[in-house]
């Protein structure tokens, strides 16, 4: 089955401890953000992969194959490969030209950056699209590197061909300033899932940020 193309705009991520943290289902809210209408969904698990967090991931990757909708998981090519995902690799991760080499030539493949020397030297790797982050400060990283700030990322802007997703504590307030700086796509973790998290109200929270990406549009 080929991959959905990478789609910009809104990145939405499932990530499990900030989930575990606001008592929300991973299921439920992968239901909640496709049904809104999510184009991409990245499933982010940082701890030990256990048997019942695989078979979390392959639901999730049902669910977004049944839709069309272009799955990521963080970090792990093995799992990537076993379920037929794309693949979100960490400057620590595995190098994206090995990454590529297990995933074959049309696998979806991302790769972070933090600072000018790292999103340059990113242009000429094999991957789909390059992050940038954090734009500003964020909790949803355990160890994050030093804020980027919005100036950088629109005079670093050109120095990949790749779209560029801009990461790291950006909410509805500050996400338009992000794509007027020229970044493809706003990857959303904590803003994403309300204080009363449960699916109605994340799928609210993702047609708001649609919503908000359509009226930023129309309005640059």
């Amino acid at each position: 089955m080929p991959f959905p193309r990478f789609a910009t705009g809104v990145y939405p991520i499932l990530d499990s401890d900030t989930l575990r943290a606001r008592g929300c289902d991973v299921l439920d809210a992968a239901r909640a953000l496709l049904d809104a209408g999510a184009e991409i969904l990245q499933y982010r698990h940082k701890d030990y992969w256990s048997r019942d967090v695989v078979a979390e991931a392959e639901q999730v990757a049902g669910l977004c194959r049944a839709r069309s909708v272009l799955f990521i998981l963080n970090d792990r090519a093995d799992y990537a490969k076993l379920l037929g995902a794309g693949l979100h690799l960490g400057q620590q991760d595995l190098p994206p030209q090995a990454a590529r080499d297990i995933l074959g030539p049309d696998a979806v493949i991302g790769y972070s950056t933090h600072n000018a020397a790292q999103l340059a030297a990113a242009a000429s790797e094999p991957v789909d699209y390059v992050a940038l982050g954090p734009i500003f400060g964020t909790v949803s990283k355990r160890n994050p590197d030093p804020v980027v700030g919005v100036r950088s990322l629109q005079e670093w802007r050109a120095l990949v061909p790749q779209p560029l997703v801009a990461i790291g504590g950006i909410n509805r307030s500050n996400a338009p300033e992000v794509w007027q700086a020229g970044a493809d796509s706003a990857a959303v973790i904590g803003d994403l899932y309300p204080g009363v998290c449960d699916p109605d109200s994340i799928r609210e929270r993702m047609d708001e940020w649609l919503r908000l990406k359509q009226t930023s549009k129309q309005v640059s």
